[in-house]
């Protein structure tokens, strides 16, 4: 069996509002339900986990009964760092189980099916997967002392979500004490010595942190839907 841990523990600060941001409306359903969906629209069969904190959870199921929202998941308590939630998800998985688990940000909606299905079918092959996307702006780089300089932008790559792995890899990692230099869940496998395949993502993989942020992502929605009818 696949699986997929899907974290959302923010508190939307940044959204300049009391509700966390991925309770938010987007296309008149709260933004974490359509990460839901797009997994559920890749496969079916997927075990969907849901990282929540223990605070928003009363939250979260009354959003499920007004919306009528009824896909399967299993929820596991957020906790203080995303490296703590993304582990509490994984416990939740037999320690036997053989597969495929990726990992994705709730506030991450506009993911598209074809980049999950890239993910999870390179994943099979190399064991470790991201999705990137060019980064297309100038860089340039802050040194010590305050000067600064332009790098080659085509040496790096702008990170998403969902990063993928082979179970027992992932479970393995994450067995792992807590490090500071973890920043994400390719970092954390990366310490043990692996190496990371990256594919192409999709550019309209917005990760939710801001107002406009939202607002793209509503556009992006309303555009998509527009012309599929």
């Amino acid at each position: 069996m696949n699986y997929v841990v899907i974290v959302a523990g923010g508190k939307g600060l940044r959204m300049g509002g009391d509700v966390p941001k991925q309770f938010l409306l987007l296309g008149g359903k709260p933004v974490l339900m359509r990460t839901i969906e797009r997994f559920h629209t890749f496969d079916a069969q997927l075990q969907i986990i849901l990282v929540l904190p223990p605070d928003q959870q009363g939250y979260w199921h009354e959003l499920c009964l007004a919306h009528h929202f009824k896909l399967p998941y299993l929820l596991a308590d957020g906790g203080a760092t995303r490296f703590e939630s993304v582990r509490n998800g994984l416990a939740l998985i037999p320690n036997d189980a053989q597969g495929v688990v990726a990992v994705h940000d709730g506030v991450r909606p506009m993911v598209s099916v074809k980049v999950i299905e890239r993910c999870f079918a390179m994943a099979c092959k190399t064991q470790a997967v991201i999705p990137v996307t060019p980064v297309v702006e100038t860089l340039r780089q802050i040194m010590p002392d305050g000067a600064s300089q332009t790098v080659n932008r085509d040496a790096y790559r702008l990170v998403q979500t969902p990063q993928t792995f082979d179970l027992q890899l992932l479970k393995q990692a994450y067995q792992q004490p807590y490090s500071t230099a973890f920043t994400d869940d390719a970092s954390v496998v990366e310490a043990l010595g692996m190496q990371i395949t990256m594919v192409e993502g999709n550019k309209e993989n917005i990760k939710i942190t801001t107002p406009f942020d939202l607002d793209v992502c509503e556009r992006l929605w309303i555009s998509t839907h527009s012309a599929a009818q």
